[in-house]
């Protein structure tokens, strides 16, 4: 039932769509095919005992936590009915492929590019399994495994081994994980104090959003109530050609951080530009009571300190002064490091993947995650920068640039190239288990 109230239903809430994942951990993600409905049901009738409500975040001592989603072929495959298909957004039920030139998924990270089988309709259910370290991982794996090898119609189609370090730093040498949101009435603290819970619709169906309206929720209303979508996205990192920009654009290690810093937004210790813009703190950038409290509007409009086009600012803009409303566009994310690390200095491609297994959570696929996408990550019109892209992540092609404003004058940088590929994606929806109860009940 949709409701105007403040709680959620936690016992009904997959953990993992809600709560900031423990550092270090050792993770995988499982995609399953589903070729008869009814070993699909079986599937998620085995499963569900092993997912993790919101009520039990995670903890060092648990074995491991686990949760599940459906792509809209995955629904299908179930047997769920046409009315209900009908009743999830164009996004879904397009997929993430379908959609992406309006992501900026072209060129290299063009879904004929994609790593099979990522964006195919053979992708139909998602299974996240994470752990404090890979012995343990590994068991819990074992044992779900049996859910389903010996199970006619149902097929393991691909798998990504995955890890947090104790650092939290991903490829490019950046702390990373630092800014999640506080959702109203979860219980979960948000890690800017001086950002307001938000609503816990922009999040989950069956609440009030932002604009004090109820977000659609998929019908029937058993099967959307407490559901959230998961956008999946397989991002492979150039790290060799980051760290060649670097050097190439300045004369000194220390110019190179500082470079990196301001295409960032923070130093790789996690420490923001907004708070120490001269230098590193690396006490400051551990501290997660402070390395992300902070605005942009109060005393950095002009992005002196954390450049207006920066990755951080144009993720989450927070206060700035912006086309739009920040907090309608924003998300949970979690990321996910996968493939060996490149050791430091090490400026030559040596040809291995690795990358991000990024995750970002929300009830509104438009909304929310493309609309960050197209407009934040892939443009600038919304800070009126032109046609510059995000320095880190956007879709560059050597053609556009970076501006570092500065007085008396700007730094332009020239000649971005694409620093992060997009190996694959999906959208999934991470129902409640209740949802997911009434999915393995189906009788169609």
């Amino acid at each position: 039932m949709q409701t105007a109230s403040t709680g959620l239903e936690l016992s009904d809430i997959q953990s993992g769509a809600l709560h900031p994942r423990p550092s270090p951990y050792a993770g995988t993600y499982i995609v399953l095919r589903i070729d008869d409905r009814r070993a699909g049901r079986e599937v998620l009738r085995r499963l569900i005992p092993a997912l993790t409500p919101a009520t039990d975040p995670a903890r060092v001592d648990q074995e491991a936590w686990v949760a599940a989603a459906l792509s809209f072929q995955g629904l299908k495959a179930l047997g769920v009915p046409q009315a209900s298909l009908d009743s999830f957004p164009l996004p879904f039920r397009e997929g993430m492929a379908a959609r992406a030139a309006h992501l900026g998924d072209v060129g290299d990270s063009a879904p004929e590019n994609w790593e099979e089988p990522l964006g195919s309709a053979d992708v139909h259910l998602g299974i996240t399994a994470l752990s404090p370290d890979k012995t343990r991982l590994e068991a819990v794996l074992e044992r779900a495994q049996k859910t389903y090898e010996q199970m006619p119609g149902i097929s393991l189609i691909w798998r990504l081994d995955c890890f947090a370090l104790a650092t939290d730093a991903e490829h490019f040498g950046f702390k990373d994980g630092i800014s999640h949101p506080a959702v109203e009435g979860s219980g979960v603290a948000g890690s800017n104090p001086e950002e307001p819970p938000l609503k816990a619709g922009e999040f989950f169906f069956g609440y009030l959003d932002e604009t004090n309206e109820f977000p659609p929720m998929p019908q029937p209303e058993i099967l959307g109530h407490n559901g959230t979508y998961i956008v999946f996205r397989k991002l492979h990192q150039r790290v060799a050609a980051f760290r060649q920009y670097l050097k190439a654009n300045a004369s000194t290690a220390e110019e190179e951080a500082f470079l990196g810093a301001k295409m960032m937004g923070r130093w790789q210790s996690g420490a923001p530009l907004a708070l120490c813009p001269t230098h590193d703190d690396p006490e400051l950038g551990a501290d997660p009571k402070r390395n992300n409290a902070f605005m942009f509007a109060a005393d950095d409009s002009k992005g002196l300190k954390t450049p207006p086009g920066c990755h951080i600012r144009r993720a989450n803009p927070r206060d700035a002064q912006i086309t739009g409303v920040p907090r309608l566009h924003r998300m949970i994310r979690r990321g996910t490091s996968y493939g060996p690390l490149l050791p430091d200095g090490v400026v030559q491609d040596d040809g291995a993947e690795r990358g991000l297994a990024f995750v970002f959570v929300g009830s509104r696929l438009d909304r929310q995650f493309e609309f960050v996408q197209r407009e934040w990550m892939n443009d600038s019109s919304f800070f009126g920068a032109g046609g510059d892209k995000d320095p880190i992540v956007g879709d560059n092609d050597g053609s556009g640039g970076f501006t570092i404003p500065k007085a008396p004058i700007r730094r332009r940088l020239a000649g971005l190239p694409q620093f992060v590929v997009t190996r694959g994606g999906e959208y999934f929806f991470a129902p409640g288990l209740r949802a997911l109860r009434w999915l393995s009940e189906l009788d169609t």
